[in-house]
Parts: C-alpha cells; structure tokens; sequence
C-alpha cells in the first residue's frame, strides 16, 4: 500500500499562489504580452495556448503603452475575449510605466523572469534564434502557463529607501574604486609613502597629508613644519581634530626617497590626487545618504528595534531593507531569505545525496547586504560568534569559513524579518535555540 504524506507547507503555499495569480491571469481574458526596449514595443495578443492572435511595432518608449491596449482590446474582443491582462519582462524601469497606466485603466500586470524568456527561446524550436516579436510569445505562453509573479509595488518612505539604497551602493561603488586607483598609482610612483603606516588607507593623518600633496618634491620644498601646519590646516575638512606627527614624520622622511618609476613619478602623483578628491567626494557623499537612510528608519520607527541585534547597525539594516522594502509583504522569513537567494538548494534523488549548497537565486543585493552586515555582527555579537565556532569546528561536515558566514547572513534575515514584521527586540535566548519564548512587544 502506497504510503500517503500530508501537503507540506511549500505546496500549500504554491497552491495559494498559483489560485492568486489564476484570480488575474483569468481564462476568460486574452494575453497582451509587450517586449519592452528603449525605443519601439513589440506587442503581441495570445490566447492561453499561445496562439497569437495578432501583433504589432509600436515606435516610441515604455509610455505607449496606452496605444498598445487600444490596439488591443479589441483584438481580444474579436476573438471572443472578454478583456486582456498585461505581461511584460522586468526589464530596468521600463515595466512600471506599464504598471502605471495599466492599474488606471483597470487591466493588471505580471512580469515573467527574464531567465525563463531566455530558455524558452531554446525550448520554442531548439534553437536560440532571437527577435522580439518571438520573445513576446514567449512572454505570452509563460504567462499563460502561470509562470509570472505579480509586480512589488514600491510606495511612501519604502520607494525613498529603495532608491537611497541605489544611490549609497553606488558611491560604495566609487569610493573602492577611488581607493584601489589611488594605491596604484601610488605603489608605481611613489611606494615608500604605503610604508609610513600600518594600514595607510585607513588612517585620517595619512589621507589628509596625502591630501596636502601627492608629490614628494612638493612636500620636501615645503618643510616639515610648513607641511605639519599644512595637515593641521587640512584636517577639519575630513573630520579630523589630531595629527599623529609620527606618521607625518615618517611620510616626510618617505619623501626623501620615493623609489618608483622615475619618469612617471610627477604624471602619476597629480593623477592620484585626482583620485584622492574623488574618493574624498563619494565618501562625503556616502554619509550624506546612509544619514537620509537612517532618518527614513527613523520616520518607520524601526531604528531602535533592528539595532537590538546586536552587532547590526541602523546603516546596515536599512541597506537590507532598501534592497526588499517592507518585509511584511513576504509570506514568511523563509520566503526572504529565498528572495535573496541565501536558502539551501536540495541535490537529491532516491538515495542519493548530494553536496547541499545555497540557491544563488534571488536578489544579489540583497545578498550583499546580508553578507556585508554579518561582518560587523561576527565581532559584537556573541550568539553568531558561538554559532560560527560551533558550524567551522563541529566533527559532521564542517563548513569553511565563507560558507558558515553564508549560513549566519541567512539567520541575520531570518531574525530580522521577525524584529521588524511583529515589531519585537531581538532576543539572544530565541536566537541562541535556547528558548522559545517571545520577546515582549516593542514601545
């Protein structure tokens, strides 16, 4: 006798799922799928065993698509269709002008994954054979086929801290490639300077001198007074109050003896302090809009709750948050972490068992974001601490250092999705397994 197994919880909710989308993606209505680029619409009306019942170019951006429902309405009616839903690949922003007029004309919005157009080329005749009206029938048969999703749409302080998070991994972005320019061109030009500290590029003396001047010559025919003076000068500018003279010192004495390539010594002195202005800018930049950040978690009143976990800052968190907005719109914590593509990723069948490893499908933001703030928890947290310890050092398949850190930026989002969905402190005990009681509400 065959032995029967209750649902599981994945298939109730992809039972659920599947019954929302069918409440939109209706039988009775036509599929108008548009493949969105820069400047004309390919659009193609199907039925839902994709035939195509008709398609058309429309010259212009995303915001035609009002044109494009016009048209085609009534080829849907045509065809016996009591009205038509909207499917579109997520490409960049283009989609939301759709959704925009979309939603004000009363007709809804999926989007499919790029990655499911890509292999559908290939399933269509077993050729990657691409042109845009093909990847609207394809858009076409997989939203019929209900594999689509329904647009997150953001709206409030959320959209605001959706977009404050582009703009900070952006400066992010310039100010480690400022950085990594600078300490280049200095180890061609004038590498005895990286030897004047410990961690040069992270010490406030070394990058205001360096802002004083990137040329040795310079600072030699300044002095070491003049260019002592000149640092003290130059400090408040970076936020800095005290010198450490014996850091200037040993600069100055580097100055002596630069070493480096000596016909490119002056040319790439004046470009590295180009490129000290520019990591200068974004770091300013960088505080100015991780400051708007914390001030959007303070209108949600969220900062106090997320920096109960100990070790996370209201910084860190609200990276994590820019890159999901509101995490209540998830079923559970699970479901979040799968968004970012930090779940586990089953390799199994019958009886074997393969190397279980995490899904890498998601939102890579997200998953950065995640990785970066266990770093800083790892050293202040003493629950992670002891769960990294317990997962590189236990007898059963250890893991390595990055994989335990993956597994612990996973439990940071698992027990940040409940601080901030049910609005309680984060409890070491609850996270630590020692307890399963829950923390009080939060005030």
């Amino acid at each position: 006798m065959p032995h029967v197994r209750a649902l599981t919880r994945g298939d109730r909710r992809r039972n659920e799922r599947l019954t929302r989308l069918r409440s939109i993606v209706r039988r009775e209505f036509a599929v108008v799928a548009v493949d969105l680029a820069s400047a004309k619409q390919a659009a193609v009306v199907a039925d839902h065993d994709s035939r195509v019942l008709g398609r058309r170019m429309f010259s212009g951006d995303a915001w035609v698509i009002d044109d494009i429902l016009d048209w085609a309405g009534p080829v849907a009616a045509k065809a016996g269709f009591a009205g038509v839903v909207l499917g579109c690949e997520p490409t960049g922003h283009r989609w939301k002008p759709l959704l925009d007029r979309a939603r004000a004309r009363g007709v809804e919005l999926v989007c499919v994954n790029p990655m499911l157009v890509h292999r559908g080329r290939e399933e269509e005749d077993f050729t990657r054979d691409r042109s845009d009206f093909k990847d609207a029938t394809i858009i076409a048969k997989r939203v019929a086929e209900l594999r689509c999703y329904v647009p997150y749409v953001l709206e409030g302080h959320w959209c605001r801290l959706r977009h404050l998070g582009a703009r900070r991994a952006d400066q992010l972005v310039a100010a480690g490639s400022a950085r990594q320019r600078l300490r280049d061109l200095l180890e061609c030009a004038w590498p005895a300077v990286l030897s004047t500290a410990s961690k040069p590029l992270d010490t406030l003396t070394w990058r205001v001198a360096m802002a004083v001047s990137t040329d040795p010559a310079r600072i030699m025919a300044m002095g070491f007074d003049a260019f002592a003076a000149a640092v003290r000068d130059e400090l408040p500018r970076w936020g800095g109050s005290r010198r450490n003279l014996r850091i200037l010192r040993a600069i100055f004495d580097a100055a002596r003896t630069p070493g480096g390539v000596a016909t490119e010594q002056a040319a790439a002195c004046e470009r590295a302090a180009y490129a000290l202005d520019d990591w200068h800018h974004a770091l300013g930049q960088l505080a100015d809009v991780e400051a708007r950040m914390i001030e959007v978690l303070d209108t949600l009143e969220l900062s106090t709750l997320v920096t109960t976990i100990t070790g996370l800052s209201v910084v860190g968190a609200a990276a994590i948050l820019a890159e999901t907005g509101d995490p209540a719109r998830f079923d559970c914590a699970r479901t979040w972490v799968k968004h970012a593509g930090l779940c586990p990723r089953a390799n199994e069948s019958g009886n074997f068992h393969g190397i279980t490893t995490v899904s890498r499908r998601g939102r890579p933001g997200l998953r950065t974001a995640a990785w970066r703030a266990i770093w800083g928890a790892l050293t202040h947290n003493p629950v992670y601490t002891a769960r990294y310890t317990h997962l590189t050092t236990r007898e059963t398949n250890p893991l390595r250092p990055g994989q335990a850190r993956t597994a612990l930026a996973a439990a940071l989002l698992r027990q940040l999705f409940v601080v901030v969905t049910r609005r309680v402190a984060w409890d070491p005990a609850v996270a630590a397994g020692t307890t399963k009681e829950v923390a009080p509400q939060a005030a």
